[in-house]
């Protein structure tokens, strides 16, 4: 299986098989939705993931190692998660 997914850079099997899941199956998905739609689409579906696959799909989205995501670039992903969540709540 050629599984694009798997190419991008810290995503791996378990990462890529959840992404799967939540519908996304290649790049274009994954910038289409960005890092949190992307994250936040792994969590609906019920998998426990950590903050570390937010920063790693974003590393996958900027060709970087997610550790070498900028802390403010991190700071500001969780920002609009916590937005995101927080509209949801509302509603």
């Amino acid at each position: 299986m050629n599984d694009e997914l798997l190419h991008l850079r810290n995503l791996g099997k378990t990462s890529a098989r959840w992404l799967h899941a939540a519908g996304i199956h290649n790049a274009a998905d994954l910038r289409r939705l960005g890092a949190v739609g992307a994250y936040r689409a792994v969590r609906t579906r019920g998998f426990r993931a950590s903050k570390v696959l937010l920063y790693a799909i974003e590393g996958a989205l900027l060709g970087v190692h997610w550790n070498d995501v900028p802390a403010a670039r991190k700071e500001a992903l969780n920002k609009q998660l916590d937005a995101l969540s927080s509209r949801q709540d509302v509603q």
